[in-house]
């Protein structure tokens, strides 16, 4: 077990999960539970949501890995053929997008926080998709609102 993970994990006998529970069903929906038994080995009690979040960094780890040790192609086109949505991306936004998709990983990997990678993916994911429906083909004017006139892009 990681220390950040130790630090956000919480040891309770298994005695106060029968005479306390609400107070540690309630530490459990903030952060995963580890109840100590005398019979047995230790259990954890965590939220579907927990255990749902580190199912998804798992899998996507598992991806990010298969794509990362390939050695066939550049690390935009490796990760491409792992994320096929990233092909409706430029090239140049799939390099910015893989890197982004990495340092985003290993940031959720060393802190244990699923959600600073699962984010990334989806607002990469939901850019790609917005692409790939002609958002964004149209050039932009900007405006100045007090001159109304058109301005460079801020």
């Amino acid at each position: 077990m990681s220390q950040t993970t130790e630090s956000r994990s919480r040891t309770r006998r298994s005695s106060d999960l029968s005479k306390h529970s609400a107070e540690v069903f309630a530490e459990a929906e903030d952060h995963p539970v580890t109840v100590t038994r005398r019979d047995g080995e230790d259990l954890v009690l965590m939220s579907l949501r927990e255990a749902v979040g580190r199912t998804t960094l798992l899998d996507l780890a598992a991806q990010l890995i298969t794509a990362t040790v390939d050695t066939e192609g550049t690390l935009s086109e490796r990760m491409s053929r792992a994320f096929p949505w990233m092909l409706a991306l430029s090239p140049g936004d799939r390099e910015t997008c893989a890197r982004d998709l990495l340092d985003a990983a290993r940031a959720s990997f060393s802190t244990d926080q699923s959600h600073l990678v699962t984010v990334e993916l989806a607002a990469w994911k939901e850019t790609a998709t917005a692409v790939a429906a002609g958002l964004g083909r149209v050039d932009l004017e900007w405006l100045d609102d007090e001159a109304d006139q058109i301005v460079d892009r801020p």
